[in-house]
């Protein structure tokens, strides 16, 4: 095999993971506001909020920061190493440009995610996620 299609393979598992981790924050947000009217008990997983603040919370302080996601840089890499075509800036403001023809200042995108950082954190207080159990401790031995 070709490494040059290695590598662009390599490129393509990671936009895939990148789509992936965009589609758990925004999709995972819509399900627990749809989900506590209908009810359902699994968007009080404490686990699965944790992971879903922690993802938004990452995103949000990399784009204060000025860093654009790793996972953005190592597919610019790969796709660079296979003699592809890159694109700079990050991950969102791409593809929004390429699909949405919106272009706008790096700060747009941060107050947009810090927003909606603060959507996810307000959603703790309006769908109350179950507390995490404690093991339980076993008198048998």
């Amino acid at each position: 095999m070709e490494s040059g299609f290695l590598y662009l393979l390599a490129a393509d598992f990671l936009l895939f993971s990148h789509v992936m981790f965009v589609a758990f924050v925004v999709v995972g947000l819509a399900l627990i506001l749809i989900g506590k009217p209908c009810e359902w008990s699994w968007v009080r997983n404490p686990w699965f909020r944790i992971a879903h603040l922690i993802a938004i919370g990452i995103v949000a302080l990399q784009s204060w920061v000025g860093l654009i996601c790793p996972l953005t840089t190592w597919e610019m890499a790969l796709r660079e190493r296979a003699g592809d075509v890159t694109y700079a800036g990050s991950f969102i403001a791409h593809w929004l440009e390429s699909l949405l023809y919106f272009r706008a200042p790096a700060w747009v995108f941060a107050v947009c995610y810090t927003t909606f950082a603060l959507i996810v954190v307000a959603s703790w207080f309006w769908v109350r996620p179950r507390p995490l159990a404690r093991p339980s401790i076993d008198n048998d031995g």
